[in-house]
């Protein structure tokens, strides 16, 4: 008889920081690793030693440990400590598809420095798994996951119930929307089912009795997978001699210390022909809604605003600008990975999805910061770079010429901001600084009437922001600072349709002659409109909006929602009151801002009313740990004043409405959404999610028992039947609701708790984001054509990414007045990454499918013929001018110019 297999392997799922700061964690991890070094030496029954998939661990430890590298190295080497092949353990749904993919790369490759990856995605803790994992991991070279949450029905402690599986096994196949397919491994009694083992042999034979029959419930095959260790677990240091006892307690099975490689290896040769195969997205649709921790995306939106702040800043203008600006040997490989890494510090599930201890979060926002200072680095010496190259000869000596680029992968319209140097007198000029100053001040008081033009002398619609009279400095690259004060200019610049990667010189000069004015479109204090759309303020402070393309009528826009909230990081749970109070059951005033041929803009303020706080019963439930399903707190009786001010905006040319909304939070308990009704005849709606367009579900499944069905999303939904489609746009609020009795989409833009949640009380006052919030989101209607909606789909990815602008002074160049750096003419694909390549002179473009129908490609880059590679720049054997459905595509082009 053949022994059945108990793979045994150690490990510690190492959150980098939770419930605890972050360097509270770190010395635990030192700990950790130092003990891990001398079972190595000490005990060689002791196989090897899982590093949780992360390599940020090493760089943590020898932040602290860094004399002790060779004998990590050696013990990495020698297959001792088992590492990678991931940077850190994101949750995917809340961080850019380019971020999932950059946290591969650099793992991969810092995992090469010391030996080989494991071959395994590993994700054991993500708070749901992306759709498009089966598509990525097969583009970085790895054919399985494992994971924690997703399939199987959840609850308390992460235990598995007795409900219906989408799989009978914990070994599935899955596969993706492109049709990729891996080996998917549920840990379906979670991944510390092995941990603790006993040696005493009473204790060990009750521990094995129930382990063995609970792995045995959901296996496969006669291989069965204890891990043994949990969250910042030591390391177990006589597991060795555990399991001689259980070998010796059970002859019937073989009890192994060993790695995932081994374990692999042996699985995928035994496994059966009738294993499941699971689809698309895992996130415990099937289940009670409870403990999907799907609510993790509207906790303390402040980090999702920076995140995405930050990812636009790296991915859409420093590595596009760099790539367009410099030759490849100067293109800034090492400061731009150490931005990434500070990026990716905040992205392990329990950071960037804002539910741990306040001191973490606090240090998140130092990360971002210092992420983005580097990536505006970059981004503005490339700028400088290429407008030096930007031809402005057509321009007359008075005229001060601008450069506006579209860093984006689909054409761009719309209001760039412009900061304009008038005049500038040096501190090592003649006359003291203030004499300087009266001298700038009368020169301001007699500006000439401007003009805005291109490079043939048409006239642009700008507006005047501001004009002031301001200090700044230099920093030239050869020599001493310059200290200066200047006249400067803000300008609201009209920029009509930009190419994908394109650029267009611009000049401010003195007009020569009377400017006509252009006409303004027909407004009044509650309408503003264009030709796409109409939009009116009615009497209870909500839109109506009309397609004026299709006729189509949508009432009760932009109406705002709060309700409370006796939940906590991770679930929101309405309080029992049941109440959610509406802007149009309180005041509002509009004023119309500005109407002119840059834009019109409405100023919409709506004051409500709410409670100020949960009541006291709150306080007792939380205190008690009582769960959040059997919690009966209410709101306060005390009402404060909620003031939101939204400026609403729409330019001449544009079908996308934007706005801009403002509140000073100073309540406690309580969520704040935005809704758009649409009463569209539809029961799916459209998503933005990691790689892809995915389509969901109005209403939940029937096992559903959550009154609220929250989902994730990127920087879109929409909904659409076959004549009329409206598609909402967000920056950095990441969680949405479809209201199915009228196809509502509710964006939440902010949600406000007092605790931590999970295993205990942990006190997290500042997750009430009490303060100042600024929210951008977006609106567009479409005719509900695949056509339209992609349209809508890729405004409300380049929306995010503002023009870059750089003044440049009158002087010849190598490029055009007006250019671009590559061309792309398929509407449906959505452009991720430009930047140069890793291992060659070439330039990568990477993007996917924003439809599920096959597409052909086209992408021009210098006349180039392209190869098309995998995550690592690797060649595949696959044509580059097709795009599958919801295919995933990275193009490598050669580039002359570069050697």
């Amino acid at each position: 008889m053949t022994k059945k297999k108990v793979f045994i392997i150690s490990h510690s799922h190492w959150d980098r920081e939770w419930y605890m700061p972050f360097e509270q964690h770190h010395m635990r991890l030192v700990t950790l690793i130092d003990n891990l070094l001398d079972i190595f030496k000490n005990d060689p029954d002791f196989d090897s030693f899982h590093l949780d998939g992360q390599m940020i661990a090493l760089d943590d430890y020898l932040e602290v440990r860094p004399e002790r590298k060779p004998e990590l190295a050696a013990a990495i080497q020698a297959g001792k400590l088992r590492i990678g092949p991931f940077y850190i353990l994101q949750d995917d749904f809340l961080i850019s598809p380019e971020s999932n993919v950059r946290n591969m790369i650099v793992g991969r490759d810092q995992a090469r420095e010391y030996g080989q990856e494991v071959p395994l995605g590993y994700f054991p803790d993500t708070f749901g798994n992306m759709g498009q994992t089966p598509q990525m991991m097969k583009l970085a070279n790895l054919h399985t996951a494992a994971f924690g949450r997703g399939v199987t029905p959840t609850g308390f402690n992460n235990q598995v119930s007795d409900a219906d599986y989408e799989s009978q096994y914990s070994e599935m196949w899955w596969q993706g929307p492109d049709g990729s397919k891996i080996l998917g491994l549920l840990f379906a009694n979670w991944y510390s089912n092995g941990n603790e083992i006993p040696v005493d042999r009473k204790q060990a034979k009750a521990f094995w009795d129930q382990k063995l029959a609970d792995a045995e419930r959901f296996a496969s095959t006669d291989n069965l997978l204890m891990m043994n260790g949990v969250d910042h677990q030591p390391v177990q240091k006589d597991v060795t001699e555990a399991i001689k006892v259980a070998n010796e307690l059970y002859p019937d099975y073989e009890f192994i210390h060993t790695n995932f490689t081994d374990y692999l290896k042996t699985l995928s040769a035994d496994l059966p022909k009738d294993m499941s195969t699971i689809h698309g997205e895992l996130t415990s649709q099937e289940t009670d809604g409870w403990y999907t921790l799907a609510n993790t995306s509207s906790s303390r939106v402040y980090l999702k605003q920076e995140n995405t702040k930050t990812e636009r800043l790296l991915e859409n203008q420093a590595e596009p600008l760099a790539t367009m600006a410099y030759p490849a040997n100067a293109y800034p490989h090492d400061r731009l990975r150490y931005a990434w890494k500070l990026l990716m510090q905040n992205h392990p599930h329990d950071s960037i999805c804002g539910c741990s201890v306040d001191a973490v979060h606090r240090e998140m926002l130092t990360r971002f910061a210092k992420s983005q200072e580097v990536a505006r680095f970059v981004a503005k010496d490339a700028l400088e770079t290429l407008a030096a190259k930007v031809t402005t000869t057509g321009f007359g000596s008075a005229a001060k010429p601008f450069i506006v680029v579209n860093t984006t992968g689909f054409a761009k319209s719309g209001t760039a901001q412009v900061t304009v140097e008038w005049d500038r007198r040096a501190f090592s000029e003649a006359g003291t600084i203030q004499e300087q100053r009266a001298d700038l001040e009368r020169e301001l008081a007699d500006m000439p009437e401007l003009t805005v033009v291109d490079s043939s002398g048409q006239q642009v619609p700008f507006r005047v922001v501001d004009r002031n009279i301001e200090f700044h400095y230099d920093l030239p690259k050869d020599r001493f600072r310059v200290a200066y004060q200047s006249i400067e200019l803000v300008l609201a610049v009209n920029v009509a349709e930009l190419p994908a990667f394109g650029w267009q010189a611009l000049a401010v000069q003195p007009a020569t002659a009377a400017v006509t004015p252009v006409a303004a479109p027909d407004a009044d204090d509650r309408t503003i409109s264009n030709r796409w759309l109409k939009v009116q303020v009615e009497a209870d402070g909500s839109l109506t909006v009309t397609n004026r393309e299709t006729g189509r009528t949508y009432q009760q826009m932009l109406v705002f929602e709060d309700t409370g909230d006796m939940g906590n990081e991770y679930i929101y749970r309405q309080t029992a009151d049941n109440q959610a109070l509406l802007s149009t059951d309180f005041p509002s005033r509009v004023r119309l801002v500005h109407n002119d041929a840059v834009g019109s803009e409405l100023e919409l303020t709506n004051y409500l009313e709410v409670p100020v706080s949960a009541d006291d019963q709150l306080a007792k439930e939380t205190h008690g740990v009582v769960d959040i399903t059997q919690r009966t707190a209410k709101r306060s009786t005390t009402l404060a004043p909620l003031t939101i001010t939204t400026r609403i905006r729409l330019t001449p040319n544009s079908r996308q409405l934007l706005f801009e909304s403002q509140l000073n939070n100073q309540m406690k308990d309580h969520r704040v959404r935005v809704r758009f009704t649409t009463n569209l005849d539809t029961t799916t709606n459209a998503t933005d999610a990691i790689y892809e367009t995915v389509t969901r579900p109005n209403r939940p499944a029937k096992t559903w028992q959550n009154p609220t069905n929250p989902q994730h999303q990127q920087t879109f939904t929409s909904l659409f039947d076959a004549d009329n489609g409206v598609t909402v746009g967000n920056f950095g609020l990441n969680e949405y609701e479809i209201l199915p009795d009228d196809n509502t989409i509710a964006v939440t833009l902010l949600r406000c708790v007092g605790e931590m949640g999970d295993w205990g009380y942990f006190a997290t006052p500042e997750a009430q984001c009490q303060g100042e919030f600024t929210f951008h989101y977006s609106l567009e209607l479409t005719d509900g054509s695949h056509a339209q909606r992609v349209a809508s789909y890729q405004r409300a990815q380049t929306v995010q990414v503002p023009f870059s602008v750089q003044q440049t002074g009158v002087h010849g160049g190598a490029l055009p007045e007006t250019g671009h750096y590559l061309t792309t003419t398929t509407p449906a694909f959505a452009i991720t990454s430009v930047k140069r390549a890793n291992e060659s002179t070439g330039v990568t473009v990477r993007g996917y499918n924003l439809g599920h129908h096959a597409e052909d490609l086209h992408v021009d880059f210098k006349g180039e013929t392209p190869q098309v590679v995998n995550f690592f720049e690797e060649p595949l054997d696959i044509a580059a001018d097709q795009l599958a459905p919801a295919e995933i595509k990275t193009l490598l082009y050669p580039d002359a110019e570069a050697k």
